[in-house]
């Protein structure tokens, strides 16, 4: 009811023309959804616009399997000049070599700690000193290692890197043979750049993984049901209580208001959504899995892993909307989705992106959840490969969502900080 007792439908109706000459009608919204396009466009095209540029210290391992006699005149055989070289370059940064054995190379694109290797092979410098006698069979090869388990991009950033590399090292193989070859010997051609490069698989991925791209695309799910979800219930809940209206169509309606205080209210939001995110991540799982035919392992321990990821989200999206109102979907749709793709690890690696994403990472969800779905669907659920400290970040983000939404709710009711005034009968 109005102050003059007159309803919308009864009383004099404005028309749209005369309303569009407020200047404070325009205002707000012509502000708010400029700001909101700078910040989304500079949030989420800042983190792949120039991967190459912004490339520092993507781990890749170094293996040197090389254990041939020196060529002569040389201390040391190929493969530790070649390991001594890549090692001590200081000309660029782009790459974190790590010295190891072939088993420990593997272990690590098993575990997702690196995104490629180069190899040197067992009896390359042998290979190698062969090319200058009859006996020579086949040409050398030093092989680059992909690992797809951890993106396409950061995968192929790495086997560019390796190829580089490599190539870089027959080269310098090169100037060594030709230098002692002669003028007129008939391999010349051949010895400037002897050595050849196999690309090999060094962590294979079904068929049905979206070229490593499926965990990123299965993460996303699970923060768009819990976030969704939350929205939803939150939604539902304020309207079944007399808090908001209800507009479908063309039809209005508002509910009697339930006095509730805002803690009880979050209380009712939060067990409502523990219970209906089993349903949303179940069909999440039903849809990929199961009509889809997505490559997955541990089935049992991915949907536990999914309901307390989803749920994760979804308490703190409770917690913001309980402490911020109306602008609480805005502040939650930024905390989880603008500020998480581009720091989730997932299609750009970190090591591509600018510092501030950097940052970001260390404590964004989307990456921390990704971590978890990676190593569940790729890497055998192996703990060191970010699934325990997924299940560790998942913990602590609850806790808070937790603390931080009845902190500030029980603060509300505390200040006598009503939602709304209780509507008559």
């Amino acid at each position: 009811m109005t102050t003059d007792g007159m309803t919308p439908d009864n009383g004099p109706q404005e028309r749209a023309a005369t309303l569009l000459r407020r200047p404070r009608l325009w205002l707000m919204p012509t502000v708010l959804s400029g700001l909101l396009a700078l910040l989304l466009s500079l949030l989420y095209m800042g983190g792949i616009v120039n991967p190459q540029g912004d490339l520092h210290d993507l781990p890749i391992a170094l293996v040197n399997a090389d254990q041939g006699e020196p060529l002569p005149g040389q201390q040391e055989n190929l493969g530790t000049q070649i390991t001594r070289t890549i090692l001590s370059d200081t000309s660029s940064d782009k790459a974190e070599w790590r010295a190891l054995t072939l088993r420990q190379a593997q272990d690590e694109l098993d575990s997702g700690k690196v995104y490629g290797a180069l190899v040197v092979p067992a009896g390359f410098t042998d290979s190698v000193a062969a090319l200058t006698t009859a006996s020579a069979t086949a040409r050398p090869t030093l092989t680059v290692l992909t690992n797809p388990g951890k993106g396409s991009l950061g995968s192929s950033m790495a086997g560019q890197i390796t190829t580089a590399a490599a190539h870089q090292a027959s080269q310098t193989i090169g100037k060594q043979l030709t230098a002692t070859a002669g003028a007129d010997s008939a391999h010349k051609l051949l010895l400037a750049d002897p050595v050849g490069v196999t690309a090999q698989v060094g962590h294979p991925l079904g068929s049905r993984s979206g070229l490593g791209l499926s965990a990123f695309y299965y993460t996303l799910l699970l923060v768009l049901a819990g976030f969704m979800g939350a929205n939803v219930i939150s939604n539902g809940v304020d309207t079944s209580l007399g808090y908001a209206d209800n507009e479908i169509g063309p039809w209005h309606t508002r509910r009697l208001t339930v006095p509730v205080n805002r803690a009880q209210t979050l209380l009712l939001k939060m067990v409502m959504t523990a219970a209906i995110t089993v349903f949303s991540v179940s069909f999440v799982m039903l849809a990929c899995i199961s009509i889809l035919g997505m490559d997955a392992t541990h089935i049992p321990l991915l949907w536990i892993y999914s309901y307390c990821a989803a749920l994760a989200v979804g308490l703190g999206v409770q917690a913001i909307n309980a402490a911020f109102g109306g602008v609480g979907q805005l502040v939650s749709m930024f905390v989880f989705i603008v500020l998480g793709l581009p720091s989730s690890d997932a299609t750009v690696p970190l090591q591509a992106v600018p510092g501030f994403y950097r940052f970001l990472s260390h404590f964004e969800p989307m990456r921390q959840l990704s971590d978890g779905v990676r190593a569940i669907l790729y890497f055998d659920a192996r703990g060191d490969a970010g699934l325990t400290r997924a299940w560790i970040m998942i913990a602590l983000g609850a806790v808070l969502a937790l603390l931080f939404g009845f902190a500030m709710t029980m603060y509300y009711d505390r200040k006598g900080l009503k939602r709304l005034t209780p509507q008559p009968a």
